[in-house]
């Protein structure tokens, strides 16, 4: 073999091992980067929501549902499918599980409607479900995920605030104008006796979920099926679900309901009742099933989350010593459907 041969199987044989050295170290750096680039996504939390999960089975809604067929509808679909699901299924579930439900439903909102030009006078025949839409069980890991977020979530009342807030754990999730009791006593017809108006304080929790509520005036124990808007308008009342907290295992009368008049808002205006607007309370209602706590207070002084202080006025005059009414509290259950309030 000649020396220019031997040069040239040399040279040959350096620039393969160059080339080669070369490709492996940019190979290597880009597993690297494309290991650090993942490293988060290993190290942190992962979402709580699992993404991409195929749901269990596709339900197709069979005819258009209004409101005042919506909750059968969704309870003969809860009765078929419970025993197909590995996991408890619920209403709450299955809505939490298809979240456009709940807009849908705040959309129905008579307030709302008249921004739109739409003049409702019987909310309770808006249809909400329509045929051929489309609800999906969810998988076992997205249910269980939905689970533990309804099972941390409680409701946050600030009095002098005037606020509502829905909570997971410490964080506000969302955060309502609300109207509370007023400041006097009054004689209420269905409790036989003068009764304190204002919202009272402590902790608690759900015991009761009314889906029909049959409205009666506290004052005179009359019933109603209308109610006059602010703007003039006489309706029909609305089928929004309301909830009845016990404070501190009392139960006080004192619902957590929408109000047919936003006018009243931020204001002590209620007998005794949290009063939300039509759109938060569906919001409220899907957030607050059987046995969710609740905490109402009375802080004039509050922290945000940025820091700033907030003050809020004495609308009780608990620091003058207010006069102390005569509270009513109900020991055992009431009728199912009774609701107190005005709207």
């Amino acid at each position: 073999m000649s020396k220019k041969v031997v040069i040239g199987v040399i040279t040959a044989v350096m620039l393969l091992s160059g080339i080669f050295w070369l490709v492996w170290k940019i190979a290597f750096a880009t597993a690297r980067n494309a290991v650090d680039k993942d490293a988060p996504a290993i190290t942190a939390p992962t979402d709580t929501i699992p993404a991409a999960e195929p749901p269990l089975a596709a339900i197709v809604v069979p005819r258009n549902i209004a409101i005042d067929a919506y909750f059968p509808f969704m309870d003969s679909l809860i009765a078929r499918y419970d025993t197909l699901t590995p996991y408890p299924l619920s209403e709450y579930l299955l809505v939490r599980a298809n979240a456009w439900i709940i807009d849908t439903l705040e959309n129905t909102d008579y307030y709302r409607q008249m921004a739109r030009g739409r003049f409702v006078y019987d909310q309770r025949k808006m249809t909400v479900l329509k045929a051929g839409d489309t609800l999906y069980l969810p998988g076992p890991a997205t249910a269980a995920a939905l689970l533990a977020h309804i099972n941390s979530t409680w409701l946050d009342v600030n009095i002098p605030a005037f606020r509502l807030r829905i909570m997971e754990g410490d964080s506000s999730l969302f955060s309502f104008p609300v109207r509370v009791g007023k400041n006097k006593s009054k004689f209420l017809a269905m409790a036989g006796r003068e009764t304190d108006l204002r919202t009272h304080t402590g902790t608690g929790e759900i015991v009761r979920v009314n889906r029909q509520p049959v409205f009666y005036d506290p004052v005179t124990g009359k019933s109603f099926k209308y109610t006059k808007r602010d703007d003039g308008n006489t309706t029909f009342m609305p089928q929004i679900p309301w909830l009845e907290p016990a404070i501190d295992g009392r139960r006080y009368g004192q619902m957590i309901h929408p109000t047919t008049n936003p006018s009243t808002l931020e204001k002590t205006a209620s007998n005794g009742c949290v009063g939300v607007r039509e759109a938060d309370a569906w919001r409220i209602y899907y957030s607050a099933p059987l046995g969710t706590k609740v905490t109402i207070r009375y802080d004039l002084v509050e922290v945000t989350e940025k820091g700033d202080t907030l003050r809020f006025r004495d609308v009780y005059e608990y620091r003058k010593g207010g006069r102390r009414y005569a509270s009513l509290a109900f020991p055992l259950p009431k009728p199912p459907n009774l609701c107190w309030c005005l709207p």
